[in-house]
């Protein structure tokens, strides 16, 4: 007798990664059909601190040249749908850890892990600006937009994982 699970029996402990590849995959096909645009995280980003510097009183457009002034002068936070994705993404991702039973705050254990870290976010704030996007928006959608770029990522993606991997190994295990 062949062990047949049922629907139910796929989400009891863990999805598989055939569910969250379906459902990422169902995810970038609404985002395109609304947004018009593929799936990105990290334009916000740049959106966010133009605002910041404009709320500390800052005029972040002068002495700089932006295509697209006209969107930062005129939509407000929420109305920017990369924005309002980042933000889903962030209650999701809690929501889920805090129903899983998996939320925890950690110490911090030293001073080079808070270094690390950081040089890390700069590092890898500053590869998404020069790739135009992180692994979803240059990736992800670069390979779901059948472009040749959203390959050369991924080569390149990979490779910057096994290094970063043998890096955090060397120093932190």
């Amino acid at each position: 007798m062949k062990n047949s699970k049922k629907f139910e029996d796929y989400f009891k402990d863990a999805w598989p990664y055939v569910v969250g590849a379906v459902l990422l995959s169902i995810m970038q096909i609404i985002t395109l059909i609304i947004t018009r645009q593929p799936w990105g995280i990290t334009s916000a980003f740049a959106y966010w601190g133009l605002r910041l510097v404009e709320l500390l009183g800052w005029s972040p457009y002068s002495g700089i040249r932006i295509e697209n002034t006209q969107f930062f002068y005129t939509q407000w936070f929420l109305d920017d749908p990369v924005t309002v994705r980042n933000t889903a993404i962030i209650l999701g991702a809690t929501l889920a850890a805090l129903l899983a039973s998996q939320f925890r705050i950690k110490k911090i254990k030293s001073k080079k892990q808070v270094l690390v870290a950081a040089i890390g976010g700069l590092l890898m704030g500053y590869g998404s600006s020069i790739a135009s996007g992180c692994n979803i928006g240059a990736f992800y959608s670069g390979i779901a937009s059948m472009s040749l770029s959203g390959w050369i990522f991924g080569v390149f993606l990979f490779i910057g994982a096994i290094i970063g991997g043998k890096i955090l190994i060397r120093f932190f295990m």
